[in-house]
């Protein structure tokens, strides 16, 4: 159950998330749900393997590489997503992204586990 509720708010996130930012855009709340998954599954795997390599640019930078890293994978969530899910541009994902973790923080903070 908890997992059901889980990727129905990361659709609400993600949803939310489009609706407030200019040039991003998903197809519908199915696809946001969607758009979340394939995001986590891209930044789990490839992003965690970057993050490896990068580890020491990383810790020069406090985390802006970290950053970075997860704007590319939005960014490569949109290739992969076709027209389904789109953002136009490097700093829209970067904004993309900083709207989803304020969201996430937001709800994380308000539910009880």
């Amino acid at each position: 159950m908890k997992f059901i509720i889980s990727l129905l708010l990361t659709g609400v996130i993600v949803a939310v998330a489009c609706w407030l930012i200019p040039g991003a855009k998903v197809a519908g709340f199915g696809w946001a749900i969607v758009t979340g998954l394939v995001i986590g599954f891209v930044n789990a795997t490839v992003g965690s393997i970057l993050r490896l390599f990068t580890f020491p640019l990383n810790w020069l930078t406090l985390g802006l590489v970290s950053f970075i890293i997860t704007v590319l994978m939005v960014l490569l969530s949109d290739s992969l997503l076709g027209d389904k899910f789109n953002v136009d541009g490097f700093w829209t994902a970067a904004l993309f992204a900083i709207v989803v973790a304020i969201l996430e923080m937001i709800i994380g903070s308000t539910s009880k586990d």
